[in-house]
């Protein structure tokens, strides 16, 4: 089950969130500032990576129904740190104005379609609410002051990595397993692995036994999933080669 969110309120929190992103980065040493998060990168791969993922998100939700998504923008960003934060605002309304335009029920090519994520233009903007998220954090923590997550934002992080990279009708090629994410502020969800692919859904009283189950706050749940925490920093139970597996599946369906 996907949270219901309103679309205009994705829309809200992607233009809020690429004002974090834009805040961090002119509050960093440099463009040339290391990503502890992102090994090899740099504060500006970081944002390049962003902007032009937005630009093609925006061609993609634009170009509608398709069966392969159009080419990336392959313009280069700006180096001076003015002209790329012009560039990446310029980026984002691409993105926010393609959205607009389409309407939340615009069905549009997306990497998930497969899975429980919708592959339309509502499913597009909250992959970016959270694409924002995680990089705002990244490059936060390479001007060396990370903020806060907001919780609710947090929350529907974990819904939404689950919904979107962890849902796959590929055969799950270990023995069957189940995964419980419990969020400290009260949320939790289910992952079923098994012949049938993975399957997430939230937690109920009556859910199987959990192979593996992970505690923490909704942010730093969301770290794990996205790969900036460790399951050092989180409380496991259970069996850790479950999380061990399912980091290093890579479903081909």
């Amino acid at each position: 089950m996907i949270d219901s969110l309103e679309f205009s309120a994705l829309l809200q929190l992607i233009d809020e969130r690429s004002a974090a992103f834009r805040s961090a980065v002119a509050a960093a040493p440099g463009l040339d500032a290391p990503v502890p998060s992102c090994p090899e990168w740099t504060l500006f791969d970081l944002v390049k990576h962003l902007g032009t993922g937005q630009r093609w998100w925006a061609a993609i939700v634009a170009a509608g129904p398709a069966k392969a998504p159009p080419a990336k923008d392959a313009a280069e960003a700006p180096r001076e740190l003015e002209a790329l934060l012009a560039w990446y605002t310029e980026s984002n309304e691409l993105l926010l104005s393609a959205l607009r335009e389409a309407g939340p029920e615009r069905e549009c090519w997306t990497w998930w379609s497969a899975g429980v994520s919708p592959a339309n233009a509502w499913g597009v903007a909250r992959r970016r609410v959270h694409e924002v998220l995680v990089h705002t954090y990244d490059a936060q923590l390479a001007a060396g002051a990370v903020q806060p997550m907001p919780v609710d934002v947090a929350i529907d992080g974990v819904a939404e990595f689950l919904d979107t990279c962890n849902s796959t009708p590929a055969a799950w090629p270990h023995e069957p397993a189940t995964i419980h994410y419990h969020a400290t502020e009260g949320r939790s969800w289910l992952l079923t692995l098994d012949g049938t692919g993975a399957w997430p859904a939230p937690l109920t009283d009556d859910a199987a036994p959990a192979s593996a189950s992970a505690t923490g706050t909704a942010e730093q749940l969301l770290l794990f999933v996205w790969g900036r925490l460790t399951m050092s920093d989180l409380k496991i139970d259970g069996d850790p080669q479950v999380f061990e597996h399912l980091i290093a599946w890579e479903p081909e369906e």
